[in-house]
């Protein structure tokens, strides 16, 4: 017996708005939000795409303030994940300079 499993696929976009874009700081806030879900994600930047998973793919985009980055998310948790990603973009990565 074969079992189906339902992959979700969501795409959305979130744009940079830390002065000092998304550097090291950010990056790891980002990690550890999406190490939090089960989905596979990567980040499109310009000709660059990433797993989100991962804070050296992360800085290799070197998104300054202002990037529109492209989430793609895959997984049972796809949706929920990049809602928690635009979130998290919003509120700045947690980030006060």
């Amino acid at each position: 017996m074969q079992r189906m499993i339902n992959k979700q696929k969501v795409k959305s976009i979130f744009v940079v708005l830390n002065d000092k874009g998304l550097h090291t700081r950010p990056a790891t806030e980002l990690v550890k939000c999406v190490t939090g879900f089960k989905a596979h994600v990567t980040l499109h930047y310009q000709d660059l795409s990433v797993n989100a998973k991962s804070l050296l793919g992360i800085l290799m985009l070197a998104a300054v303030r202002g990037a529109k980055i492209t989430i793609e998310a895959e997984g049972d948790d796809a949706e929920e994940c990049v809602e928690a990603l635009i979130e998290l973009s919003r509120k700045k990565f947690y980030m006060e300079y």
